[in-house]
Order: structure tokens, then C-alpha cells, then sequence
């Protein structure tokens, strides 16, 4: 299995990332594609619309949301799976976010799972 690391969208790509992979639905707002050195992009192991509407990154939702989230993940095992194959065949996998919060994002909840 990989070393999991996580990165925001706009730091820096670097050769340590390894395989990385976009988790967002919505590509960064004002991130090139060229630059975000972009291996595979997820949107499907993202959170729905709805919960990421409605978790807004507020800190106070942070547990509500991981219990959302980790359920959507379960129901949707094909995305999941797809996460994981990448893990498996990568000495390391960088999951790459736009959210500011570096502590309370979708990123998080998914390194937790893979490890």
C-alpha cells in the first residue's frame, strides 16, 4: 500500500507526490491544468453537492460531516475501489484538495479511510 500524503491544489507539484489525485467534484477555481500536474482526477470519490453545500467548511460540522461523508463513501464502493487500486499500485499517493482549511476538508476524511 502507498504512503498517503495530502496537498492543497495550489502548492507547488513535486516529485515526492508521487501519483497524484484531484478528490474534489470542482476542478480549483484558478489553478491551470498544466500546473496542477494532475494524475488521475476523482470527482466521483468527492462528496455530493448537497453534503459539500452544507458542510461549507465550518469547523463546528467537522464530525457531522466525516459521518456523512464516510456513509456516501460506503454506498458508493465502485469510486472507493477506484481510490484504493491507485493506492495499491503507488509507492506514494498524494490526495490533492482546494479547500483552504488544511484540516477540515474531503482529503482528510479519505486519507483516514485509506489508512
Amino acid at each position: 500500500m502507498a504512503r498517503i500524503r495530502i496537498k492543497r491544489a495550489y502548492e507547488a507539484p513535486m516529485a515526492s507526490d508521487g501519483v497524484r489525485v484531484l478528490v474534489d467534484r470542482l476542478w480549483p477555481r484558478g489553478l491551470a491544468r498544466d500546473a496542477a500536474r494532475i494524475d488521475h482526477w476523482l470527482k466521483d470519490v468527492a462528496p455530493s453537492s448537497d453534503l459539500r453545500k452544507w458542510f461549507g467548511h465550518d469547523p463546528e460540522r467537522w464530525q457531522e460531516f466525516r459521518k456523512r461523508y464516510r456513509a456516501e463513501l460506503k454506498a458508493d464502493t465502485e469510486a472507493v475501489a477506484e481510490l484504493r487500486a491507485l493506492a495499491k499500485g503507488a509507492k506514494t499517493l498524494t490526495l490533492v484538495f482546494a479547500a483552504k482549511d488544511e484540516a477540515h476538508n474531503n482529503a482528510v476524511v479519505l486519507k483516514e479511510l485509506l489508512d
